[in-house]
C-alpha cells in the first residue's frame, strides 16, 4: 500500500507532501490529494465535480492536464465545470445540461 501511495502522490506532483495535514496544504494541493486518493484503487471512472472551481488559472490548467492524462491512459473522466476556457484548452467530448436534459456539443 505504501508503494501505491508514493506512486499516486508522484503522479499528482505531491511527492514531498505525503505527511502534511490538510490545513497545511494550499487549495490546489488539496485538490491534487483528492485526485491521488481517487487513483489509489485504480478506478475505471473518475467523477470530478468542479475540480478547478476555487483554483488560480495556472493550478486549474495543471489539474485539468492531469485529468486529461488520466483519460489518455484509458480511464474515463467525467468532469463537471463552469469554466468554458478549459474546454478550449483541453478538448474532449462535451455535453451540457439545459432544461434538465443533457445535450452534446457538436464538435
Amino acid at each position: 500500500m505504501e508503494k501505491r501511495i508514493e506512486t499516486v502522490l508522484h503522479k499528482v506532483k505531491m511527492d514531498n507532501k505525503g505527511y502534511k495535514m490538510p490545513h497545511q496544504l494550499s487549495g490546489g494541493e488539496q485538490q491534487r490529494v483528492v485526485i491521488a486518493r481517487a487513483l489509489l484503487n485504480s478506478p475505471d471512472i473518475i467523477l470530478a465535480d468542479e475540480p478547478t472551481g476555487n483554483l488560480d488559472p495556472e493550478t486549474s490548467d495543471e489539474l485539468a492536464q492531469l485529468l486529461m492524462d488520466i483519460s489518455k491512459n484509458g480511464k474515463t473522466v467525467i468532469m463537471a465545470t463552469h469554466q468554458h476556457d478549459l474546454l478550449e484548452k483541453f478538448p474532449a467530448r462535451v455535453v451540457f445540461c439545459e432544461d434538465g436534459k443533457l445535450k452534446e456539443v457538436a464538435g
